[in-house]
């Protein structure tokens, strides 16, 4: 995000969460800035307004998540709905369906699942919504008659 001060374009700092290499999370996780994982989460659902990384030692066993953008180096299970856009890097195995609107799947990755993409990003904020009204505001590409 950027925002005008005294005429300059500046970007918007966001913090940056780290569950490290040693770090086990078993539960679910709710955050609005950005969240780097490099350990071990499991449950879920993760649920954010901001980004979420996985790094090469991250992994994730989970129901879902939902983020902003998602940029997967290391295991991902469950699935995942990114509003800007999914990145799975090289090396990394991802099993779960997929819903963006971007997709970058790099060489040398495991993929199982399915794509859907988006036409264009809500302009919903997930977390003042309920579910139902959430998903009216989503327009997929595969229900879109052009």
């Amino acid at each position: 995000m950027e925002k005008e001060k005294n005429g300059t374009v500046q970007k918007q700092r966001k913090n940056i969460t780290v569950l490290g290499r040693e770090t086990e999370f078993d539960g679910m996780i709710a955050f609005t800035d950005n969240l780097v994982i490099t350990g071990t989460f499991t449950g879920g659902p993760i649920q954010a307004t901001g980004d979420l990384e996985i790094e090469r030692t991250g992994v994730c066993n989970v129901n879902s998540i939902e983020a902003n953008a998602i940029v997967i180096s290391g295991k991902v299970t469950g699935d995942m709905k990114a509003a800007e856009r999914v990145e799975m890097c090289a090396g990394s195995k991802v099993v779960g369906n997929v819903t963006t609107s971007h997709i970058r799947i790099a060489d040398g990755v495991e993929f199982e699942g399915q794509v859907t993409m988006l036409d264009a990003v809500p302009d919903v904020d997930l977390f003042s919504v309920a579910s139902a009204e959430y998903k009216k505001a989503m327009v997929l590409k595969s229900d879109d008659p052009r």
